[in-house]
């Protein structure tokens, strides 16, 4: 499995570095994400600027083959949420005029047309400014008066549209072509020489305009660039590579500039380095996240925004990860603490802390809590007094449709593997006694069945999340995997009986 992660970033790592870098939003013929109805604060840096000395908007988009009127909305972005800013009519002649008394967030906006193609747009504190273009070409035909943002904007995005014909014809020749070959040395020093030209004439735009809003989005979004990575023979030195680029994938970003997070340039990092970048398993995502996260402890904005990103993301009830609860439980532990989550209230950050701890013991590598409870005869039935050398917590449900897909499929592997050490405690959750007595006898469920309407056991609280809900223990009453499909048992049970051979 760690051989499949690592094969897999390296594959997204070289398939990323020709893609379109994190400061690209959406086509122009998309609807960007849905329309949220919120309304938006501005961050601290942000509010004094837009209070302090941005203008009053007065916006004018002329837009040539744009007819039948309608009204165009202009939509804004905080993080990964959008929300409605604006909305101005269409004249008969393919004009926009959005003309407010209070000036915009600064960031990045989209004016979505009623055909739902949109327009982006830059706004900072100078908030007049023209756009006059094609409605066949949007971005191609762009043009742009008093604003020096939107006129970068699209003289980037134009000249890089220009280089894409030639990067896919070297990458094709790349393809193509045998390595070491004179043929994919040629195609390779073209591709070089194709990327180094982008990064010079990107370099150029920076250097002269390094206070620009387009200046720090448009580095925020560029991918790392690692240059040679070999080892002493010569060769690539694939696994540096992999880490060096995680490593430096947030090295463009300038966190004391909060603009950005009006932009998705830092929401689609964010989930590129979690999600794409992080093997998906709890040790590297705890490690992922506390490197994110310690670079923002003193950027407040950023901080709210990634600690509570990522622990909405590894929701216990919503994530499909093995064990994320570890990655949930660290991150409240950590970051959500009194002096930390200046956000929250006492009474909600003690509830959180309360649940962590209460959820830490379900981690895997963790003993499990035994779980005492009354059995179908009337008798009390501990998991700690099941001679097996493995046990299978299985939390149920009698109305739940997964369970009454996955208790056959265990009723059969119990058969198969009740002889090699595996025993069943079998957990009834939110039902009733009738209920869960009657499909005891519909399934013939022949392990161990325990229900307690009272929750004195207080099992709920340390194992379930939804139903049903899967725990192997090992021999020692360590949990070695949750969160399983009744399929997967027989891989884990078979797995840490050979490392205790070894």
């Amino acid at each position: 499995m760690r051989h499949l992660i690592f094969f897999s970033l390296l594959l997204l790592l070289f398939a990323c570095k020709n893609e379109n870098s994190a400061d690209n939003p959406a086509p122009n013929n998309a609807n960007p994400l849905n329309l949220n109805s919120f309304e938006v604060q501005p961050s601290n840096i942000v509010a004094k600027d837009y209070k302090e000395k941005a203008e009053s908007p007065d916006i004018t988009l002329q837009i040539e083959g744009l007819t039948g009127g309608g009204t165009a909305r202009l939509i804004g972005i905080y993080t990964d949420q959008n929300y409605l800013a604006d909305s101005a009519r269409i004249s008969p002649t393919g004009e926009i005029h959005f003309k407010n008394k209070d000036p915009y967030f600064p960031g990045m906006l989209f004016v979505v047309l009623p055909n739902n193609q949109n327009i982006q747009l830059l706004v900072d504190l100078d908030q007049t400014f023209t756009m006059k273009t094609k409605l066949a070409s949007l971005a191609e035909s762009m043009e742009v008066e008093g604003s020096e943002d939107n006129k970068l904007l699209y003289q980037v995005m134009k000249y890089e549209e220009s280089q894409r014909p030639l990067l896919q014809q070297t990458a094709a020749k790349l393809k193509n072509a045998k390595p070491g070959t004179p043929e994919y040395q040629q195609a390779k020093a073209e591709q070089d020489k194709v990327t180094s030209d982008r990064t010079a004439y990107l370099r150029d735009v920076f250097n002269k305009n390094p206070q620009l809003l387009y200046t720090k989005f448009k580095m925020a979004g560029q991918n790392p660039d690692l240059g040679e990575v070999n080892k002493p023979d010569g060769t690539q030195d694939t696994a540096r590579m992999v880490y060096l680029y995680r490593h430096k994938f947030w090295d463009g970003v300038d966190f004391s500039d909060e603009r950005l997070l009006y932009t998705p340039v830092i929401s689609n990092k964010l989930k590129r380095y979690v999600n794409e970048l992080t093997p998906q398993q709890p040790d590297s995502i705890i490690a992922s996240a506390d490197f994110l996260v310690e670079k923002v402890l003193n950027k407040p904005e950023y901080y709210k925004y990634f600690a509570n990103w990522i622990v909405l993301n590894y929701d216990p009830k919503e994530s499909t990860l093995m064990d994320p609860q570890a990655v949930w439980v660290h991150m409240i532990q950590k970051y959500f603490t009194y002096d930390k989550a200046f956000w929250s209230d006492s009474v909600e950050v003690h509830g959180l802390q309360l649940r962590a701890y209460e959820m830490a013991a379900s981690i895997v590598g963790k003993k499990a809590p035994d779980v005492n409870a009354p059995g179908a005869d009337g008798k009390m039935h501990s998991i700690y007094e099941m001679k097996s050398p493995y046990i299978v917590v299985y939390m149920w449900n009698p109305d739940c449709e997964h369970c009454a897909e996955q208790t056959p499929q265990l009723v059969k592997m119990y058969g198969e593997w009740k002889a090699k050490g595996m025993d069943v405690y079998g957990i009834a959750v939110n039902t009733e006694d009738d209920k869960w007595r009657a499909a005891l006898k519909k399934y013939n469920m022949p392990w161990v069945n325990v229900f307690d309407p009272t929750n004195k056991s207080i099992y709920a609280k340390y194992y379930v999340d939804n139903t049903p809900e899967v725990y192997v223990l090992d021999p020692d009453r360590n949990i070695i995997a949750k969160n399983l499909h009744v399929d997967q048992i027989q891989t884990i049970l078979e797995r840490d009986m050979e490392k205790r051979k070894g």
